[in-house]
């Protein structure tokens, strides 16, 4: 195995841990929400992260190119605007759709990497793209109307898209940590604009609800953002949304563990077709130039 391509297996090991992380997530993001705003939990969480992510790496954000801070701001109001969108979105349809339009950025990802970056995707990476999309919707979706909350969440899936593609252009390994925290704080800053409606965020209720923010802050919010800039770096954007659309899959295995849901044939099915996909895609030879070379052309 070359050193490519040993890295490259160990950017995709770590976007599945991302993945599974996120998808530790979702009962205790259930929980915190029905006691607090929605706005204001998504403010302290990442407030808490990006203040964290300074105070580590504040010398790296230093060191960046004005262009790279730019692209930070860029891609970190991205993914804040995702977030709000994508959680209004929840409140007002089933969790089960919302999983399954949030995941169409697998479908968007390729689509803006062709048009965007002139990108070639290979059959093969479309038909993955195909098994991971028809495994979300066997994973997730039971009913479907198209209302106010599934547009919502389609636009944020969109924005998602937008930030795996920018990521995958623009990361450069040397750069994730400050990268990475320029991401954090435009985050939080845009959470935080969106409290300023009643007055700015109120903090967790109580213990409990603090565990949760934190571990979401520090462990979901910070690694995962280091994790993905740094995995990404090394991957091309529509392997790495296409390995990311495990994170349901850990959702459903959660929720079965902790007795929140019970193992039915549309999880087996589903889960099965996206790690399906995920390995389809892995296994495609990797014609596009490598990563870093596309990085350091622009």
């Amino acid at each position: 195995m070359t050193t490519t391509s040993r890295v490259g297996l160990l950017a995709t090991i770590g976007l599945l841990v991302t993945a599974a992380v996120w998808g530790s997530t979702f009962v205790l993001i259930k929980d915190v929400v029905d006691r607090m705003p929605v706005a204001d939990f998504l403010a302290v969480r990442f407030i808490v992260a990006a203040v964290v992510m300074f105070a580590l790496f504040h010398r790296h954000v230093a060191r960046l190119e004005r262009r790279q801070l730019w692209r930070g701001v860029m891609l970190g109001a991205l993914y804040g605007l995702g977030q709000l969108l994508q959680t209004w979105g929840l409140s007002l349809i089933s969790p089960s759709v919302s999983g399954f339009v949030t995941g169409m950025y697998v479908v968007f990802t390729p689509i803006l990497a062709t048009f965007l970056l002139r990108q070639r995707m290979s059959t093969s990476v479309w038909l993955a793209v195909g098994m991971a999309t028809l495994g979300l919707a066997l994973l997730t979706l039971n009913g479907f109307s198209v209302d106010l909350g599934v547009w919502l969440t389609l636009i944020s899936a969109l924005l998602y898209g937008l930030h795996i593609v920018g990521l995958g252009h623009w990361a450069r390994a040397d750069e994730a940590f400050g990268l990475s925290a320029v991401q954090m704080a435009v985050i939080a800053l845009v959470c935080l604009l969106a409290t300023a409606g009643h007055g700015g965020p109120t903090l967790p209720p109580d213990r409990s609800a603090w565990i949760a923010v934190l571990y979401m802050a520090l462990v979901a919010g910070a690694g995962a953002m280091l994790m993905q800039t740094w995995a990404q770096a090394h991957l091309p954007a529509t392997r790495a949304a296409i390995v990311m659309t495990t994170e349901p899959v850990f959702a459903a295995t959660f929720a079965v563990m902790f007795g929140s849901d019970v193992l039915t044939w549309r999880m087996l099915c589903g889960g099965g077709l996206v790690l399906a996909a995920m390995y389809l895609v892995e296994l495609t030879p990797r014609r596009e130039p490598p990563a870093e070379a596309i990085h350091h052309e622009v």
